[in-house]
Order: structure tokens, then sequence, then C-alpha cells
């Protein structure tokens, strides 16, 4: 009789978790998508940790062993540092010390009210990351927004980047095709051409869902918006500077991303003679995450070889 009772009693507890599980993913899926992802971050061994840079509260996970060499990861706009949890893994079986900040006002880093949030502020920001982590030389990686910034601190600092590594990035004199708006969607339509945007063939996202990442796109557009109109001056554009890198530099493309189009990833091939590039076949703006499997190896197979010699021609893989 008691172990029926005690069956009976853990079924319904059982039943009763699922119910309120459910209940949560239902009125709040991006916050247990979120917290999936950083789950998935602590399950490579990253360790979540937050300092303190310029006064600002800036959180970044650290993962891979103490004495590896390191390498700082820089995420894109509207990004955060779990966008890297399908590239990590590879860096540390590589023995890599892996650093993936969040971005001032991204994330779970500070949103200070009065930040510029522009490109040069937030490479600021990411060369006195390295000096807080005691990083003296580093290898370097941005995505997106994020390649930008790197662009920016490997030109403003070039003694301190070992070696450069630029995913899908931003950071040329090449106005968007698109309405950049639709990094701020406010409503599912505008959401769902974001998503093509993103993406070479996207998802359905249900209703509900839509509605919440509205509803979270709602509570930090103003920083992206503010990010944008500071990136649309050109005031930080890098076809100038990126002929003066010397450091091996590795591009790294998805075929078909319609956000920062493959020419802008030639034209910095071209600009930077000694890099190479990498084009993943099939993939978009998402690449770094959605073709980790064609990335990780390029980036760890760079990093242990920095291609002494350059080539001309991109390699295309997938095809």
């Amino acid at each position: 009789m008691a172990r029926k009772k005690l069956f009976w009693t853990l079924s319904v507890a059982f039943l009763a978790g699922l119910t309120c599980a459910g209940s949560a993913f239902y009125s709040c899926p991006t916050w247990v998508f979120g917290h999936i992802q950083e789950l998935r971050m602590r399950a490579t061994g990253a360790e979540s940790r937050v300092v303190m840079i310029d006064g600002h509260r800036i959180h970044y996970y650290v993962s891979g062993p103490v004495s590896g060499s390191p390498i700082v990861l820089i995420h894109g706009l509207g990004g955060r540092s779990e966008d890297f949890v399908s590239l990590t893994p590879y860096l540390e079986k590589s023995g890599y010390r892996v650093y993936a900040p969040d971005l001032l006002g991204f994330g779970q880093s500070e949103e200070p009210i009065n930040a510029t949030y522009s490109i040069s502020d937030q490479a600021s920001l990411v060369a006195n990351f390295f000096d807080a982590m005691g990083l003296r030389r580093t290898d370097l990686a941005g995505w997106s927004m994020g390649g930008w910034i790197a662009q920016k601190v490997a030109v403003d600092h070039p003694e301190r980047v070992s070696r450069l590594i630029l995913m899908d990035s931003a950071g040329l004199t090449m106005p968007p095709t698109w309405d950049t708006r639709l990094f701020t969607p406010t409503t599912p339509a505008e959401l769902d051409q974001l998503d093509a945007l993103l993406m070479p063939h996207p998802p359905a996202v249900p209703r509900f869902v839509a509605k919440d990442i509205l509803r979270i796109s709602a509570s930090y557009a103003w920083v992206v918006k503010r990010a944008v109109a500071s990136m649309l001056t050109a005031k930080d554009v890098m076809d100038e500077d990126l002929p003066s890198l010397k450091m091996p530099v590795l591009i790294l493309w998805g075929r078909l991303d319609r956000i920062t189009p493959l020419s802008e990833g030639e034209a910095i091939h071209l600009l930077i003679p000694q890099s190479h590039m990498v084009v993943a076949s099939g993939c978009g703006h998402l690449a770094p995450l959605s073709c980790s499997s064609v990335f990780g190896p390029a980036i760890t197979r760079f990093l242990e070889t920095s291609y002494s010699r350059p080539a001309s021609q991109p390699m295309i893989v997938g095809e």
C-alpha cells in the first residue's frame, strides 16, 4: 500500500512539474531557450564570470586549460557570448584558453544609458578586457559587428593581436541593401523578414515564440538602434586601415549570407594581402552557429599553422 501511495505521489509531482515547465515555456520561451544555451555553454566546461571594466559590469565565459594559448571571441549586434557555444568545443579540445565576453549593452553585461555603443568604444572595451584578463597578446576572433570591432582592435593595437579571425564580418564602406530597422522587429512579419536575412532556410516560428521574441527585442531595441546609428555614420569603417595589418588573418564566410554578403568578405580578403579565406557553401549569416562543423576545424587548423603564405583564391567548403 505504501509503495502504491509513493508511486502516485511521484506521478502527480512529475505531472505537476511538466505542467509548470510547459507553462513557463509557453509564457517565456525565449527565457527557456536562453537558459538552454547557458547550460550548453556550461556543459562545454565554460565558467560564467563578471569583471568590472571602465566602471561597468561585463559578463564573460572562460573555458579551456588555464595554461592554454588565449583566444578572445567577440559576438555580433544583438548577440551574446553564448552564440559561440558550437565553436568553443573545437578550441577547447585543441588546448586553447577561450574567452567570450558579452559586449557592453548585450547579453548579461551592463546597459549604461549614456553609452554610445559605437565600434570604437566597444573596441576600447575589448582592449581593456585584455588588460583585465592579463592578456598581453592573444588571438582574436569576431563575428558580424564583432568582426568589425576585432578589426578595429587589431588596427589600433597590432602588438596585442597574434592572429585575427573574421567571420561574416561587417566593417567596410558597404551600405546595407536591406532595411536596418529589421534588427529591431516590432511585428511577426518583420521578424520573419529578419530571419530570412539571417538564414537561407529559416524555420517557421510559432506565434507564441514570435510574440516573446518581439517582447524581448523591444526591451533592448534602444541599444541596437544606437549601435546601428553609429555604424551608419561610417565613422569607423576600416577600408583604409585593413592593408596595414601584418598578423595572419583568416576570413570565414557563409556563401549565402544576406546581412554581410560574400562580396564584402571578398573585399576584405583583397585588402589584407596575407589573409586566407574559407567559404561555407549553403550557409548564411549564422554560419558560426549553424555551420560550426566547417568553421571549427578551419579555425583550429589556422591557429596551428598560421598559413605562412597567402592564398589568392577563397577555399569553398561543402560543394
